[in-house]
């Protein structure tokens, strides 16, 4: 869904843009509490490189049409909402500026769509259900599944909005609105496959590291001179965490490199059909002012390296150079926001910063 250059009008963009830059400040803020430990920014940064990799994927989705991950869901669900608005946000800066996937002008509204609606709704809806669900791992994965389904047609529904306000072609706009959510809840159905096995995966092996799933077990009871107590926390999800698991670079390892065989290797094999957007955009004719990228030119512009001419090595090498773009650019931007919470927590302990 990656709306390109002079599909909504300058005015509209900027506004827009404003909105996602003041949702992403207050992202930075959030993420500090989020992150908790400095390394807890290398398994974010490895999120969003996993959604990137994903974003690679298209999948069919009707006739003539594909879809891909948005992210939003998997990323709130793993690390967290406000560090999921992050790292969506870099991943969409890494396309739009080495990729030329999604207009620059337009990257306040991709922002909007793709990381801050999916991440909202997609969390409030997961929080609500884990809330009335029994509390199991499946009740996690369920509640994933289904908050990733309505997050899709809810990106849609707000592009729409938007385009409505200022899109740059007469269009009906009912007609739009129906065929945008349309498609998108089919793409939908895929963003929550997706979405579920790898938020099940990842909880049955650390549920420690599902931010969503934090606080959801049930504490064990001891009983002490005939009363029953809490025992001492020795997991989350009402697990313990075995000795051997609890060093996570194993598991950064293991997302490491599934990321680059899927960009690298299966992204070969993904959908060459339009996604929902672009689909939608040329049957009602959204496309006609559609501007060219301005990194059009970018050695990397659509997912190609330039002077490679074997289009399976070019496609691979693309990808596995888009992973480790933004590995290396969300870890470092964790981190920066992980140090800085860790400055102001020092600042407030020391005798100068202590209230009186």
């Amino acid at each position: 869904m990656h709306a390109p250059d002079g599909f909504i009008n300058a005015p509209v963009s900027a506004a827009v843009g404003v909105v996602a830059a003041g949702a992403v400040a207050v992202s930075l803020r959030g993420a500090r509490r989020e992150l908790g430990t400095e390394r807890a920014a290398p398994l974010a940064g490895l999120v969003a490189a996993f959604i990137f990799a994903v974003q690679m994927l298209n999948f069919p989705v009707a006739a003539g049409t594909s879809g891909h991950l948005l992210g939003g869901a998997l990323a709130a669900i793993l690390v967290g909402p406000y560090t999921g608005v992050l790292c969506v946000s870099v991943v969409l800066l890494m396309q739009a500026v080495l990729f030329a996937d999604g207009g620059l002008t337009a990257l306040g509204v991709n922002i909007t769509d793709m990381a801050i609606v999916t991440t909202v709704v997609a969390y409030a809806l997961f929080r609500g259900l884990v809330k009335v669900l029994p509390r199991t791992r499946r009740s996690v994965t369920a509640a994933s599944f289904v908050a990733a389904l309505v997050s899709v047609p809810a990106s849609a529904a707000v592009f729409t909005l938007l385009y409505a306000i200022g899109g740059t072609a007469d269009v009906s706009i009912g007609k739009v609105a129906t065929a945008m959510v349309g498609v998108h809840v089919l793409i939908g159905l895929g963003e929550a496959v997706i979405t579920a096995l790898t938020v099940g995966a990842v909880i049955a092996v650390r549920p420690d590291l599902v931010y969503g799933a934090r606080g959801l077990g049930q504490r064990l009871k001891l009983r002490v001179n005939g009363e029953l107590v809490d025992a001492p926390d020795a997991g989350r999800a009402g697990e313990p965490v075995p000795a051997a698991a609890r060093s996570r670079r194993k598991v950064w390892a293991a997302g490491l490199v599934t990321s680059l065989l899927l960009a690298g290797f299966v992204s070969f094999y993904a959908s060459a059909n339009p996604d929902g957007l672009e689909k939608v955009a040329t049957d009602h004719g959204i496309d006609e002012k559609a501007e060219e990228h301005a990194a059009a030119g970018s050695p990397l512009a659509d997912y190609g390296v330039e002077d490679v001419d074997d289009a399976r090595l070019s496609g691979g090498l693309a990808g596995v150079i888009g992973v480790g773009v933004t590995v290396v650019a969300g870890t470092g931007v964790f981190w920066l926001v992980r140090r800085r919470r860790g400055d102001e927590t020092a600042d407030a302990a020391s005798p100068s910063g202590t209230s009186v």
